[in-house]
């Protein structure tokens, strides 16, 4: 990963997903294409729903889910385990209304 500092030296703005994802359907095509992609790698998986969890706001995802934000920030990234039944809950509150 590149540091901070060179980030900085260099102008390059960070990249988020998250911003991008206005509407329902971007957020659904965006799922879309990452279970395409990610073939059997769960982390991926996860990472989508963070970025997705991201796009809604964190901390009203952690109210309707019942889970603590920080909790969600950390299963929803790429060096979180989440357990299923967090990746369910999540998936339940946003596509099973």
């Amino acid at each position: 990963m590149i540091k901070q500092t060179v980030i900085e030296k260099l102008g390059i703005a960070p990249y988020d997903s998250a911003e991008y994802l206005k509407t329902d359907e971007d957020m659904a095509a965006y799922l879309e294409a990452c279970i395409e992609e990610a073939a059997d790698d769960p982390v991926i998986i996860a990472q989508a729903l963070g970025t997705i969890a991201r796009a809604k706001d964190m901390t009203q995802q952690a109210r309707d889910t019942g889970l603590a934000r920080i909790s969600l920030y950390k299963a929803l990234s790429a060096e979180g385990n989440p357990e299923f039944a967090t990746i369910w809950i999540v998936i339940r509150r946003n596509y099973f209304r």
